[in-house]
């Protein structure tokens, strides 16, 4: 067996190899894992385009926004308040509308692809308990597109809970501006069937 001052010669080059991984080991934070895995659903589904049609991309990237979002803290938050006035039923109707919105909105919005990636900035931010993922939508030939993930950690599972287009302008926000004044008109019936009016707008 060959040695290396005093260390035998694999065991020498899994030490360095350990070495070498140890600093991006170290950078990698948890938070952007969520992202990373919405990325990637995103380009599946673009690179499947009109072949996979909006009813395909919608039952592709349902499970990864499933699985990347805190879809009912979402909700709760784009209502505010009023939510504390909602029955549980139709707390149980807003969520399930709160998805299928993000689900299509995906499925309409990421349609296609021509040589898109996405790049994840290493740098992750800390805003109070939560984390803020900084990421970058490329295009050949065209401006990219800066995209922001606010996440809050929930039962040990980091999840997006707000998303920052350009980095500034906040989907929670938005929302809650624009389901405030339909709650106060109709109440939770009216936000429901504005929720299911959206995502049948953004299937088409």
């Amino acid at each position: 067996m060959s040695f290396l001052n005093g260390v035998p010669l694999r065991a020498a080059f899994g030490l360095v190899a350990l070495a070498a991984a140890a600093p991006a080991l170290a950078q990698s934070d948890p938070a952007a894992a969520p992202v990373q895995a919405l990325d990637d659903g995103l380009l599946a589904i673009m690179k499947g385009g009109s072949a996979l049609g909006a009813a395909g991309r919608a039952a592709k990237i349902g499970p990864v926004v499933d699985q990347t979002f805190d879809i009912g803290l979402i909700t709760r938050l784009s209502v505010g308040p009023d939510w504390l006035k909602v029955a549980p039923a139709d707390q149980a109707a807003l969520v399930a509308g709160m998805r299928r919105l993000t689900v299509a909105q995906y499925a309409a919005n990421f349609s296609s692809y021509s040589g898109q990636s996405f790049t994840i900035d290493p740098k992750v931010e800390a805003r109070g308990a939560d984390k803020l993922v900084r990421t970058t939508l490329s295009t050949p030939k065209s401006d990219s597109v800066a995209i922001g993930y606010r996440l809050r950690q929930s039962g040990g599972k980091w999840r997006i809970v707000d998303v920052y287009y350009r980095n500034a302008i906040s989907q929670l926000a938005t929302r809650r501006a624009d389901f405030e004044s339909i709650f106060a008109k109709g109440g939770a019936k009216a936000l429901i069937s504005h929720l299911d009016a959206l995502a049948a707008k953004s299937g088409k």
